[in-house]
């Protein structure tokens, strides 16, 4: 089996590369934001690092008429809540130490989530930091809908599952929108 601390390692790696070599992506990945799945409110997130940006997709999902939210983690071992967002509302960081909504924003639940990765295969398993918080997260909302956003060179031929993990219904990266059968 394949070692997912060995893998995540190889896979910041190849993200920091392709973060180099596309600084477009991001900006190439919200033209196709038509193709997403319809949803009233979509949970994007503050991109971490070399995660590919979601501010793009946001304000071309705003310009698409769509409410947004983000994800807050409120304790370290329990799913993230969402609160809602447009850009440009203040943020603070939360416990894991992500910008999020501040507590009086009102309390949402997506009906698609976007979330970031470190890789992902065509089977729609995603391979995330490790942390368990998106895992835990899509069990608790099993109607919403769950995309990864990504670059295209993030594609993997296969990644190892844990009876935790759960999958994505489709990727969204710079060169359109792809979703998983």
């Amino acid at each position: 089996m394949i070692d997912k601390r060995e893998l995540r390692a190889a896979m910041r790696a190849e993200r920091r590369r392709l973060a180099a070599l596309e600084p477009g992506a991001a900006a190439r990945a919200a033209r196709h934001v038509a193709h997403l799945p319809v949803a009233g409110l979509t949970a994007v997130y503050h991109a971490i690092g070399t995660e590919l940006d979601a501010l793009p997709l946001a304000r071309a999902l705003l310009e698409a008429g769509r409410a947004l939210c983000l994800p807050v983690a409120v304790d370290r071992d329990g799913p993230m809540i969402f609160r809602r967002w447009t850009p440009g509302d203040p943020l603070e960081a939360d416990p894991a130490g992500v910008p999020g909504p501040l507590p009086l924003a009102e309390a949402v639940v997506p009906d698609l989530i976007l979330t970031p990765l470190l890789a992902f295969d065509a089977r729609g398993w995603r391979l995330g930091q490790g942390g368990g918080h998106y895992d835990r997260t899509f069990a608790a909302t099993p109607h919403a809908v769950r995309i990864g956003l990504a670059y295209a060179g993030q594609e993997v031929a296969g990644l190892p599952v844990e009876a935790h993990d759960v999958r994505l219904h489709g990727v969204l990266t710079e060169v359109g929108y792809r979703p998983f059968e």
